[in-house]
C-alpha cells in the first residue's frame, strides 16, 4: 500500500506543471530517436517529489530505475557494479548526487558524456586504461544544495529543474487521492486543515495523513474524518495552523519575547535552542522565512509584523 502513494505516470503526477511540461518533451524526444541524448538534475527542498519524478520518468521510458545516492557510492569500482547491470533506456538516480567523491565524479564523466567507463586495471607501471561501453541510460541527479555541486559536474547536464514548494491547492489534491488510496473517509474541511499544515511538502502531508489514519483508526465510533478530529489530533501534536511545531515557536518566543524583538543572532539563537547552527540554518529557518515570519537582517534575526502578530506579541508601539 505504500508504495502505491507514488504516482507511476505524468497524469498521474501533481504539481510543478511546467517541469512535467518539460520533462514529457524530454521523453517524446528520447522515445522518437530511441536513446537519451542529455541528463537531468532536480534540485530544491527535500519531500517535494525529486525521486518520485525521476520512477515517473522511467516508466514512460519503459526502463527500469536504479536508486543510489551520493554518500554511497564511495569508490569507483560501486559505480562500475551498478552501470554493469543496467540497460538502454534505464534510468540511474542518484540522490544527493553533490555527496560524490571526487574519484567517483570523475569516473561518471564520460559515462554521461560519450557513455564509456575508464577503468584502470593493474598497479604502478603497468597500468592501464580499459574503456568498456555503457548502456545508453539517463542520469538523474537530485540534490537539495546545488551550490555544492561542482561546475564540471553540474554541467554535463542538459537539462537543470528546479522542484517548488507546493500551493495549497495541488496539496489537496494529494492528500485526496492518498486518502483514496487509504480509504478513508474524510472531508473536504479536513483535508484543508491538513493541507494548511503540510508546509507545501507532499511528503510531510503524507506523513501527516499517516498520523490521521493512526488517530481515526483508535477512535471507533467515528464514521467520518472531520474539521474537528483533524484539529483534535494537530493539538495533541503541538502542530499550529501554519504547520510549525514546537521548535519552530520556541525559535519565534525566544526572539520575540525573550529578546523583545531586537536583533538575534545565530549563536545567541543556537545556544537558547541547544541547536547547532546548521540544523537552525537549513531545517528551521527556511520555512520561516518563506512563510514570511522572520527576517534576517545585519544586525541579527528580527519577527516581522506577521511573526509578531503570529505569537499574539503585535501592540501599537511596535507598529
Amino acid at each position: 500500500m505504500e508504495n502505491d502513494l507514488r504516482p507511476k505516470t505524468f497524469s498521474e503526477y501533481i504539481g510543478q506543471k511546467k517541469i512535467i511540461s518539460t520533462l514529457k518533451l524530454f521523453v517524446e524526444g528520447v522515445k522518437k530517436r530511441g536513446y537519451p541524448s542529455e541528463h537531468l538534475l532536480f534540485y530544491g527542498p527535500p519531500g517535494i517529489g525529486k525521486t518520485t519524478l525521476a520512477n515517473v520518468i522511467a516508466f514512460e521510458l519503459k526502463g527500469e530505475i536504479k536508486i543510489t545516492s551520493g554518500a554511497a557510492l564511495t569508490k569507483g569500482a560501486d559505480l562500475a557494479a551498478i552501470l554493469t547491470n543496467l540497460k538502454n533506456n534505464d534510468v540511474l538516480f542518484i540522490d544527493e548526487i553533490h555527496r560524490l567523491p571526487k574519484p567517483v565524479e570523475e569516473l561518471l564523466y564520460p559515462v554521461m558524456e560519450d557513455y564509456h567507463l575508464d577503468i584502470i586495471v593493474g598497479k604502478g607501471p603497468s597500468a592501464r586504461t580499459v574503456r568498456l561501453p555503457v548502456p545508453k541510460i539517463t542520469i538523474i541527479g537530485a540534490t537539495t544544495k546545488l551550490a555544492l555541486l561542482s561546475a564540471p559536474l553540474r554541467n554535463r547536464f542538459g537539462l537543470i529543474l528546479r522542484l517548488d514548494y507546493y500551493e495549497i491547492d495541488d496539496l489537496t489534491k494529494i492528500i485526496k487521492r492518498t486518502c483514496q488510496l487509504y480509504q478513508l473517509p474524510i472531508d473536504n474541511q479536513a483535508i484543508t486543515e491538513i493541507s494548511r499544515r503540510a508546509r507545501g511538502t507532499p511528503r510531510i502531508a503524507n506523513h501527516l495523513i499517516k498520523r490521521v489514519r493512526d488517530f481515526y483508526e483508535s477512535k471507533k465510533d467515528k464514521k467520518t474524518i472531520d474539521v474537528k478530529t483533524v484539529k483534535e489530533l494537530f493539538n495533541m501534536l503541538e502542530i499550529d495552523e501554519f504547520g510549525l511545531n514546537t521548535i519552530d515557536l520556541k525559535y519565534l518566543q525566544i526572539i520575540g519575547k525573550r529578546f523583545q524583538n531586537q536583533p538575534v543572532g545565530l549563536d545567541t539563537i543556537s545556544y537558547s535552542l541547544s541547536e547547532d547552527k546548521k540544523t537552525i540554518e537549513e531545517f528551521i529557518e527556511p520555512y520561516l522565512l518563506r512563510l514570511g515570519l522572520v527576517k534576517k537582517t545585519t544586525r541579527g534575526r528580527i519577527l516581522t509584523i506577521k511573526g509578531l502578530r503570529h505569537l499574539g506579541l503585535l501592540s501599537n508601539s511596535m507598529l
